[in-house]
């Protein structure tokens, strides 16, 4: 169930220069699917005079919509929500809401979160325990066409390198993450038996694991899934 909270467009009173929507405060999202936390985040946000929170949702395939239909100028997406990623929303928004700029929020420093992230159109990746005032910040850059990244993260992402899986193979793993068999997966990608063997067999490879429970393992701490 998400919640929605529509604001009154009084957010950029105080002398504060709005640039969001027709001049006003900046028109917010917040998609987080832990009540707390997003709760916390809406609340240190609404105390900013130039941005407002507009709506809250607490599942990723509730952002498409509920940015259109709040017209929302910047959104803040947790990286993993039920229904769809952060990641997929913020394709989404890119391809459905032009001009509306995505804010990454992640618990995970992980450097394949980050590379994803730039993929998808997003305009800045931060750790979701950045200070209040941090993230307000990078509400106003993104929002004026600036990219913000954590400085800590992109120096790992330099450090790891690119992702090694092709997305056939990510797609593979992802499937495989719950123990499913050769044949179940085979049936659920349409795939052959055999092809399924072989891309786990190059993704194997590829991250120099024994098995496909150690793949998942190491394509999901480095962000690569």
């Amino acid at each position: 169930m998400s919640s929605v909270n529509s604001g009154s467009g009084t957010g950029g009173a105080g002398g504060a220069e709005g640039v969001g929507g027709a001049g006003g405060a900046i028109r917010v999202l917040l998609a987080e699917d832990q009540s707390m936390v997003r709760e916390a985040l809406a609340a240190l946000l609404g105390l900013e005079p130039d941005i407002e929170v507009v709506a809250q949702v607490s599942r990723g395939d509730e952002v498409l919509a509920a940015a259109r239909a709040h017209d929302v100028d910047v959104a803040l997406l947790d990286i993993e929500m039920p229904g769809c990623t952060g990641i997929e929303a913020a394709v989404q928004l890119n391809a459905g809401v032009p001009g509306l700029k995505v804010v990454i929020l992640t618990t995970f420093g992980r450097p394949g979160y980050l590379r994803s992230a730039m993929e998808s159109g997003a305009a800045a990746f931060l750790v979701k325990d950045a200070p209040a005032a941090q993230l307000a910040a990078a509400v106003r850059k993104v929002l004026a066409g600036e990219r913000v990244i954590d400085p800590t993260l992109a120096a790992a992402a330099l450090a790891e390198g690119a992702n090694p899986l092709t997305d056939r193979e990510r797609e593979v793993l992802r499937a495989a993450a719950d123990g499913a068999t050769n044949a179940e997966l085979a049936k659920e990608l349409h795939l052959s038996q055999g092809t399924v063997r072989n891309y786990l067999s190059t993704a194997i490879q590829k991250l120099a694991v024994r098995n496909r429970a150690e793949a998942v393992k190491v394509a999901r701490d480095k962000g690569w899934l």
